[in-house]
C-alpha cells in the first residue's frame, strides 16, 4: 500500500497582510512550501507527495520544485476556491484501489518526522487519524452577541494540526458525501469523516512546534523556532571545520581571537585581519586586499567573519561628527565592504558569510544612539542578503550574543559580576558551529540558557 502526502497550499494569505500567501514567504532562506515539502521529501515512509496551489501561483511552485529537485513530486495541482474543495481535488487525483494518505496544510512547516511516522503506522490499525495537542487555555463558546454560553471541560477538550491521515477508500467516500451536501460547511478532512459517520478517528499526540503560519506574528515565532531547532540539533564538535578556510576580520581580542583559536584547534586554516595588521574595514581595497591573499594561498574561502566593531558611550550632542563617523563606518559599512568583498569567493564555496549584532538592536538606548542603530542596521543587511544571495548559496547569519567577558566590555562599563557575563570561548564555540548549518537570514541568539 503506498503512502501519498498532499499538501494543500492554495491558501491567498489575506490574514499575513503580504502581498505573497503565507505559504511563499521565507523563513530561514526558504519559502514555507520547500519546508513544508522537505518534510515529507525527507520521510522514507512517504512514497509520493502531491501539491494544490492556486492557479496563479502554480508556475511559482513549480520553479520552486524544479529548482530544489525534488524527488517525491509528481502532481502539482490547481486547488479551489476553498480548503476542502482543494483537498478533493488532491485526493480525486489517486487512482489507487486503497492506499495511505496524509493531508497536510503547507503552512505548518516545522512538521517532526515523529508525527508522520506516528500517522503512517495509526493507519495499519484505523481509518481515520487525526493530531491534535492538549489546551493550555481555557476554550469558551460564544452567542451571536459574544457573550459566554459554555465554557467546556479544558481536560476534554484539545487543538487540532495536521496532518490527518486516511485510508485512500474512507477519505474519498466523505468527498463524494460532501458534493451530494453543498450546504455543509466543515473546515477540514476530519470533520467531514465525522460528519458522515465514516470511521472512528484515532488521535495521535501533535506538538507545539507543529504552528501554523497565520497571522504576521507567526513568521517570527516560526523562524525563533527553526533557529532553537537547528541550535539545539546542531553538531558541536565542530569536526566538519576540518581543512576549511575562514577568514575572520578582527581578531585581535575578544571573541575574535577565541573564534580563532578554536577554528585552528579544529583544523581549520584560519586567516584573520585587523587594524594591528594593516586591516580596516572602513577601506574596501584593504578588505579585497586580504581576500585575495588568503585565496591565492588557498584556493578556496569557505567562511568570512567580520567580529569588528567599536562602541563609544555617550549623549549624540556631545559627540563629535569625525568620532560618529568612524563608529558608523566601522560597525554598518564595515559589514558592507566585508560583503561586497566576499561575494564572489562564497558563491564559488557555497560558504557562509557571518556578522555581530547586540542585544541593543532591538531597541535604541540612551547613551548606545550610534552603536544600537548601526547594530540594528547590520540586522537588516543579514537578513536582505540572506535573501539576496540565496540563489547563489550564500548563506548569511548574524550573531547575537548576549553580555560577554571582553576587553571592548569592561572599557565601557568597568569591573562586572563574571557569573553575569558569557565566555567569548563559549561565544565562539556557537559562532563556528553556524557556520556549519543551512540556515540563512537567522538573528542567531547565544546565552547561557535558550
Amino acid at each position: 500500500m503506498k503512502t501519498y502526502a498532499i499538501l494543500l497550499a492554495s491558501g491567498t494569505g489575506e490574514r499575513t497582510k503580504s502581498s505573497l500567501p503565507k505559504q511563499f514567504l521565507k523563513i530561514s532562506g526558504k519559502t514555507v512550501l520547500e519546508h513544508s515539502i522537505e518534510c515529507f521529501e525527507s520521510c522514507e515512509l512517504v512514497d509520493e507527495i502531491i501539491i494544490v496551489v492556486s492557479k496563479q501561483f502554480i508556475q511559482f511552485a513549480e520553479e520552486i520544485c524544479e529548482s530544489n529537485g525534488y524527488r517525491k513530486i509528481t502532481k502539482i495541482l490547481t486547488g479551489g476556491k476553498t480548503r476542502q474543495e482543494s483537498s478533493s481535488i488532491g485526493v480525486g487525483s489517486l487512482e489507487d484501489g486503497e492506499a495511505k494518505i496524509l493531508i497536510h496544510d503547507a503552512v505548518r512547516p516545522l512538521l517532526g518526522e515523529r508525527i508522520i511516522r506516528d500517522c503512517i503506522s495509526a493507519l495499519d490499525k484505523y481509518d481515520a487519524v487525526d493530531v491534535a495537542i492538549a489546551t493550555a487555555d481555557t476554550i469558551v463558546k460564544v452567542d451571536e452577541s459574544m457573550n459566554i454560553e459554555e465554557i467546556p471541560r479544558r481536560q476534554s477538550l484539545m487543538r487540532g494540526q495536521t496532518p490527518q491521515a486516511f485510508k485512500l477508500s474512507v477519505i474519498r467516500r466523505a468527498h463524494e458525501l460532501a458534493k451530494e451536501h453543498v450546504d455543509l460547511h466543515i473546515t477540514d478532512d476530519c470533520g467531514l469523516v465525522k460528519a458522515f459517520n465514516l470511521s472512528k478517528i484515532h488521535i495521535i499526540n501533535g506538538d507545539e512546534t507543529n504552528v501554523k503560519i497565520t497571522y504576521p506574528i507567526d513568521i517570527f515565532i516560526a523562524d525563533k523556532l527553526y533557529q532553537i531547532k537547528n541550535l539545539l540539533a546542531s553538531d558541536s564538535n565542530l569536526e566538519n571545520l576540518r581543512g576549511k578556510t575562514l577568514i575572520i576580520f578582527g581578531a585581535s581580542g575578544g571573541i575574535g581571537n577565541s573564534i580563532c583559536q578554536l577554528a585552528e584547534k579544529h583544523g581549520t586554516k584560519v586567516y584573520n585581519f585587523s587594524r594591528a595588521n594593516a586591516t580596516d574595514v572602513r577601506k574596501r581595497f584593504a578588505i579585497d586586499k586580504a581576500l585575495k591573499f588568503v585565496h591565492g594561498e588557498e584556493g578556496r574561502i569557505d567562511f568570512v567573519i567580520n567580529a569588528t566593531g567599536i562602541l563609544r558611550l555617550g549623549e549624540l550632542c556631545c559627540r563629535t561628527e569625525e568620532d560618529i563617523r568612524e563608529e558608523i563606518e566601522t560597525n554598518y559599512f564595515g559589514c558592507i565592504n566585508v560583503a561586497l568583498g566576499a561575494h564572489e569567493f562564497l558563491r564559488h564555496s557555497k560558504g557562509a558569510l557571518l556578522f555581530f549584532t547586540s542585544s541593543s538592536y532591538t531597541r535604541g538606548r540612551a547613551l548606545y544612539s550610534i552603536y544600537s542603530s548601526t547594530k540594528a542596521a547590520v540586522v537588516n543587511l543579514t537578513q536582505a542578503l540572506a535573501d539576496e544571495w540565496s540563489r547563489d548559496g550564500i548563506r548569511v547569519n548574524v550573531i547575537n550574543p548576549a553580555r560577554t567577558a571582553t576587553s571592548l566590555r569592561f572599557a565601557n562599563f568597568g569591573k562586572e559580576d563574571p557569573e553575569t557575563l558569557l565566555a567569548p570561548e563559549f561565544v565562539a564555540e556557537k559562532t563556528l558551529t553556524t557556520l556549519l548549518q543551512s540556515y540563512t537570514g537567522q538573528v542567531v541568539d547565544v546565552k547561557k540558557y535558550l
